[in-house]
């Protein structure tokens, strides 16, 4: 099914990320649905498994279900949400799973958090039976949020951004460049996605922009800053 993404699309998920914080039930319910229909724009997820490595809020197993699928959760932290309920404790470059086993591997804003993603990537097709999708999204680091809560100071810096943080907020950040977070550019994602021999590329974008910004992806540097977050989708052969 193909879909517009509009500006007023764009607006109410950057409306939504202003709460993040004070309010996540708010952006991460809008970024579920969002999702759900990012995956509807190539498949019905209803009836199928959908494998989702980095799980953490409970928004997407609530809008996952709610569209028929047969939702996993599944993350390192035995204490987020999503895992209490039927969820799996599991390290992202070890999946426990057979090969060509899952429907559709979908994993939204953990690659940035892994120290050799292009292995990650790879361990989530070797799960994805032949014709399934593959969803890969991800902050890269020269975003406007590419720092996450130290931003935008990551600028100059990721270590002067951790200090700045500590300084202002009196404990440290959650996000450590370097350890719990790492920089990821978009080139990287593009590279992966371009190189792989067991899987078509169905789609490459800026996830949170409208179509009309689709372009940026092709001007190296502008693309760093500006795509804020991109967004993947293969479909295994």
């Amino acid at each position: 099914m193909t879909r517009r993404r509009t500006l007023r699309r764009s607006v109410h998920l950057f409306r939504s990320f202003l709460v993040e914080q004070t309010e996540p039930e708010v952006f991460y319910g809008a970024l579920a649905q969002d999702s759900v229909a990012d995956v509807r724009e190539w498949t019905d997820p209803a009836g199928q498994t959908v494998l989702d490595v980095g799980a953490g809020p409970a928004e997407f197993a609530r809008a996952f279900r709610a569209a028929g699928a047969h939702y996993i959760p599944l993350d390192h932290d035995p204490g987020v949400a999503s895992v209490h309920d039927g969820g799996i404790v599991a390290e992202a470059g070890q999946l426990p799973f057979a090969d060509n086993s899952v429907d559709i591997v979908f994993s939204s804003n953990l690659w940035e958090h892994v120290a050799d993603p292009n292995a990650v990537a790879d361990e989530f097709l070797r799960v994805v039976r032949p014709g399934g999708l593959l969803l890969l999204s991800y902050t890269n680091w020269l975003s406007p949020w590419g720092g996450h809560e130290t931003s935008p100071w990551h600028w100059l810096g990721g270590e002067f951004a951790v200090r700045r943080y500590e300084t202002q907020q009196g404990h440290a950040p959650k996000n450590r460049v370097g350890s719990t977070l790492f920089k990821v550019s978009v080139a990287t994602g593009l590279d992966w996605a371009r190189t792989q021999q067991a899987a078509d590329v169905l789609a490459a974008r800026p996830r949170y922009l409208p179509d009309s910004l689709r372009w940026v992806l092709r001007v190296p540097g502008l693309r760093e800053i500006v795509t804020w977050n991109l967004l993947l989708v293969l479909r295994k052969r």
